[in-house]
């Protein structure tokens, strides 16, 4: 089992001159700390429009500042919309290797089409198109990064014979991973190759399912890229603390508050009927698996709590087939930096030293002997 850390980048009004400054800053900080303390991987969101629940509009660039000011830490983008109006697919592939290039080679590339209509009707996107130009991206990103000159006619975009430039410095390609929230996208990770970068808060049970669907499935996929990224990521709030009943106290604050922020999104299907979007929609997923335990118990996959109870929880996610959990630190900025960072170190002293023995897994397959992370 390893760990990483995933940041939302959640701002609280009134936005003063200094809150959105003050808000990055602490996320650095915490990316700082984690990777002295062993966390892998850091992963950050794209999302547009979202007031007070994501200020994170351009996470290559605040992944860039995580590289800049860590060792070992590899740098999740999570996720790349793979939507034309937002993304163009050659800056896209672009973007991406000089940021792997001056990361020294620790680039995890998630991908997605995003789940909310204030997002995708912000930027006028056809949600009936998206699941298409997904598709169309994961394919033709790794020739674009793999391939001395590159041409391409299709759905989402068209091009004349190219040579897109630079390369990334993993070779063949940095790890390709898709954001897995709707009931099948996992099917469609593992018929690609793709990693599953799960997003599910408490639904330990529901993602054993989906893992087993993925693993089978993976065994006989069509990768689009140049190797098979068989890794399995979730998410959970983290707040580790010496007295459980304050560790459950403010991580199930935190969950309140991003459960509060969430109500605020307008969901794809809520605002346009489509076939491409069938399941309530990302966020409503994840407020739902937060909060539908009964009161006074900690659904099975929070990791919240003292030690004892925290890796309790890694348990029950690493017998569920996880390979990576990525904690969400803070929401709202509802925990003060200090306590943010205590919980960090205790996660780091207590906890992580139980699954160091898991911590010896190989790299996916093709990918690491040639990869210089």
């Amino acid at each position: 089992m390893k760990f990483g850390v995933f940041f939302e980048i959640s701002v609280p009004r009134p936005w003063g001159p200094e809150t959105e400054y003050n808000v990055y800053q602490n996320c650095l900080e915490q990316a700082r700390l984690a990777d002295e303390l062993g966390f892998d991987q850091a992963w950050a969101v794209e999302h547009h429009f979202l007031e007070e629940y994501s200020h994170c509009s351009a996470p290559e660039i605040f992944l860039t500042a995580i590289a800049m000011q860590t060792k070992q830490i590899r740098v999740g983008h999570g996720i790349v919309t793979c939507v034309p109006e937002l993304n163009n697919p050659i800056r896209s592939a672009e973007r991406a290797a000089v940021l792997d290039l001056v990361s020294g080679g620790r680039l995890e590339f998630g991908t997605g089409r995003s789940a909310t209509w204030t997002e995708l009707g912000g930027f006028g996107a056809n949600p009936d198109e998206t699941k298409k130009t997904w598709d169309e991206y994961v394919r033709v990103i790794p020739k674009m990064w793999t391939q001395e000159r590159f041409s391409h006619q299709g759905r989402a975009f068209s091009m004349p014979e190219r040579t897109i430039l630079p390369k990334p410095y993993q070779k063949p390609h940095p790890p390709m991973w898709v954001a897995v929230t709707s009931v099948g996208t996992e099917i469609d990770a593992a018929e690609r190759g793709l990693g599953s970068l799960g997003l599910s808060f408490g639904g330990v049970s529901e993602m054993a399912q989906k893992i087993s669907g993925y693993r089978k499935r993976i065994q006989s996929c069509d990768p689009v890229g140049e190797f098979v990224n068989e890794q399995v990521n979730t998410v959970s709030f983290l707040y580790c603390h010496e007295d459980d009943e304050k560790g459950i106290r403010t991580g199930q604050q935190m969950a309140g508050t991003f459960n509060y922020l969430s109500e605020q999104t307008l969901a794809t299907r809520q605002a346009y009927p489509t076939p491409s979007y069938l399941s309530p929609g990302l966020l409503y997923q994840l407020r739902q698996e937060s909060t539908s335990t009964p009161e006074g118990k900690v659904p099975q996959g929070l990791t919240i709590g003292d030690p004892h109870r925290v890796a309790q929880a890694v348990r029950n996610w690493e017998e569920a087939g996880v390979d990576r959990i990525n904690f969400l630190l803070n929401v709202h900025e509802t925990v003060p930096q200090e306590d943010v960072l205590a919980s960090l170190r205790l996660f780091a002293r207590e906890v992580m030293p139980q699954f160091a023995a898991a911590d010896e897994k190989p790299a996916p397959a093709g990918a690491a002997a040639e990869n210089h992370a």
